[in-house]
């Protein structure tokens, strides 16, 4: 683990391969055994933490947050790749290499302008967009929510000096995501949609995440107990509470409690996987080709759907050759946006990162107690 001045957390980018794994071939037909929606839950926790954790890096070194730069640098990093995909599918399916549903007016703009969810709702899953493309719901999910956090963490920074009090305003707005979603459920009797992929449904997913972040962090604070208690202790109760919330597939469970019992327990797994890198089986996250491969997640998780609908059309062979071959048109494709439009990107967004302090950093990333 780097020193001080680092941003480079451990272990982050292997825990994107693992989402990206498990949602690519959840989606090539190995959904009885890969839950695909624990993939997506994975990587919204890890957006969370890792985008609080920068924030509050970039208060602990500058003494405030700047909005504008934070929302420039969401524009540089998502935007571009996203509408590129959304561009190229859109095209293939009105020329006809891919055919499936046809075309909407309103599902284009919904998709658009980071709607994708709510249409999803409304429409269903495979009405009046691309095929594949329905997968851009959670990122409508996770643009809807920093059009706001920013600005609810600086608030914080500015008015609640405190980091446990600010983790119970984030914790706090979980639990009142959880009393939504149980209303929804137990109420109203919503679809599984509405809970699934709903915005003012799914956020708290990343609340945990920016709640580890903010207090128990495991690259910036001192941990209370000891590294045998993470691992031995802590460790198993998160990712046994996770399959726990994989095992039990009563529809009331898996739509009003099972995301909110997901971030509860990963966060152990995650200050584990960070802080301990070298331990267990963490260091297969740091592995360099599974740190590549989280490089290239987003795009990935951008295209992959759209491919493999491509691939199954026009490859008429054995799923698990159409899974093989899906996987690696879309590993080349994602390296080529990766190379070609990410990386440049990334050099412009390094700028506007503002590092040079105005005052000495109260908080140092942990060193290599990790081993």
């Amino acid at each position: 683990m780097k020193r001080r001045g680092s941003t480079d957390i451990p272990s982050l980018d292997g825990l994107r391969a693992v989402a990206i794994g498990i949602v690519f071939f959840a989606h090539a037909g190995l959904s009885r055994f890969l839950p695909g929606q624990f993939g997506v839950t994975i990587f919204f926790f890890l957006s969370g933490y890792l985008i609080t954790t920068l924030l509050r890096i970039e208060f602990e070194r500058t003494g405030s947050i700047s909005i504008r730069d934070f929302y420039l640098r969401r524009v540089l990093r998502i935007l571009p790749p996203f509408y590129l995909v959304f561009a190229v599918a859109t095209l293939l399916t009105v020329s006809g290499p891919l055919s499936g549903p046809p075309l909407s007016g309103g599902g284009i703009l919904a998709q658009a302008f980071y709607l994708t969810n709510y249409w999803v709702i409304a429409r269903g899953w495979w009405t009046g967009h691309a095929p594949g493309t329905w997968i851009f719901w959670s990122l409508a999910v996770e643009e809807h929510f920093y059009l706001f956090f920013p600005v609810l963490y600086a608030g914080l920074q500015r008015f609640v000096s405190s980091r446990r009090r600010q983790a119970a305003v984030l914790l706090g707005l979980c639990a009142l995501v959880l009393a939504w979603r149980c209303l929804l459920v137990f109420v109203f009797h919503s679809a599984k949609d509405r809970t699934y992929v709903a915005t003012d449904t799914r956020i708290d997913s990343i609340l945990f995440g920016c709640a580890l972040a903010v207090i128990g962090n495991p690259f910036l604070d001192q941990l209370p107990f000891s590294g045998d208690w993470w691992k031995l202790i802590a460790f198993p109760l998160g990712a046994g509470a996770v399959l726990l919330s994989l095992a039990i597939s009563a529809p009331w469970f898996q739509q009003a409690f099972a995301y909110t019992i997901q971030g509860i327990g990963l966060a152990p797994v995650f200050v584990v996987a960070v802080r301990f890198p070298r331990w267990f089986l963490f260091p297969v996250l740091n592995w360099p080709w599974m740190r590549y491969l989280g490089a290239l997640s987003y795009a990935l998780y951008l295209l992959h759907a759209t491919v493999l609908f491509g691939v199954d059309a026009h490859l008429h062979a054995p799923a698990v050759i159409q899974a093989l071959v899906g996987g690696a048109v879309s590993l080349g494709l994602a390296a080529a946006i990766h190379h070609g439009l990410e990386r440049p990107l990334a050099r412009l967004r390094r700028r506007l990162s503002r590092i040079e302090p105005r005052r000495r950093p109260t908080v140092v990333p942990v060193g290599a107690a990790g081993s």
